[in-house]
């Protein structure tokens, strides 16, 4: 299924089927990714869903196929938390009207997300592509890295003609020719490395932090903190273990991802997984982000991204 801007501003901008009042809600329900690392292991060992047992709560899972179309649907009230999305979905989301609340994120990662292109490709640099067609997820993190990109280089998103497309789509089309450069995110960027021998033109340093978000709807978290408070700390969990456990934590997401356990080992190196409360503070870069999306017509309206509610995990 493809998701226009139209339509997924549509859809957020809808009035949101929210009208149940704010209270405890016996179930959670989770929207994800395929690449939602931390909440694809607490999926698989179930250790979530029995803690949240013990309070009385149950738990649902709800795949997308990119964060977008999961702040749709946390606006909609069809979900009550999303999985980490990149730190442009909020933005985007926030541009439709969503009423969404930040509830943690994971430090940042720039090195988990690039510019590739084949490796017989005769660019050298962000500025060869230039009138090329470049293929990016739409309102993904790679979108603004791809912006960022293009300005270091002396050029604007007028310059490239991008392909929105998801990641499987993406990496297809850079195979086949149909695009000269892909944007792409882990673990799919290390996959089409070391698989494909795709090169990399300019990852995310010194250019995006690339901060992944876990946000939650606004009527979920007035009357949830305790199911909220037992979520940060899962997730916080998980993101220790997966980097004190390398090998292991491969071994059990390669069958989920259907990759090679050392292609997902390079790839979660990448990534921080060190799960943090969101401060105001730290939320400089959404701005950044926000007036550069604006500033190329690619945001319907200006944001302040310090309007959003920002929720605190309780203090231990």
């Amino acid at each position: 299924m493809s998701f226009s801007r139209r339509t997924i501003l549509a859809g957020l901008a809808a009035p949101a089927l929210l009208s149940r009042a704010a209270r405890a809600a016996p179930v959670l329900r989770i929207g994800y990714q395929r690449s939602s690392t931390l909440i694809a292991l607490l999926r698989q060992d179930g250790s979530l869903e029995q803690a949240l047992a013990a309070q009385g709560t149950g738990l649902s899972w709800h795949e997308f196929t990119s964060g977008l179309p999961i702040m749709e649907a946390l606006n909609a009230g069809q979900i009550d938390v999303s999985a980490d999305v990149a730190d442009t979905v909020p933005v985007f989301a926030q541009a439709a009207g969503a009423r969404i609340t930040y509830l943690a994120q994971e430090a940042p990662s720039p090195e988990a997300q690039a510019i590739v292109v084949p490796p017989d490709s005769t660019a050298r640099t962000v500025a060869d592509l230039k009138g090329k067609r470049v293929a990016v997820t739409k309102g993904a993190g790679n979108h603004f890295l791809v912006l960022a990109a293009l300005k270091e280089a002396g050029l604007s998103f007028r310059d490239i003609v991008p392909a929105y497309l998801t990641p499987a789509d993406g990496r297809a089309a850079l195979a086949s020719g149909g695009v000269e450069a892909w944007a792409a995110w882990d673990p799919f960027l290390t996959a089409a490395q070391q698989q494909a021998g795709a090169r990399v033109l300019r990852d995310g340093r010194g250019l995006s932090l690339y901060k992944r978000y876990y946000l939650a709807a606004d009527p979920y978290v007035a009357a949830n903190g305790p199911v909220l408070g037992l979520l940060f700390a899962k997730l916080a969990q998980a993101g220790s273990w997966v980097k004190a456990n390398p090998a292991e934590a491969a071994g059990r997401l390669a069958p989920l991802w259907k990759l090679e356990a050392e292609v997902v080992a390079r790839a979660n190196a990448h990534r921080s997984y060190r799960v943090e409360p969101v401060t105001r503070d730290g939320l400089a870069e959404q701005q950044v982000i926000a007036d550069a999306f604006r500033s190329e017509g690619l945001l319907p309206r200006a944001v302040d991204t310090t309007a959003l509610a920002i929720w605190s995990p309780p203090v231990r």
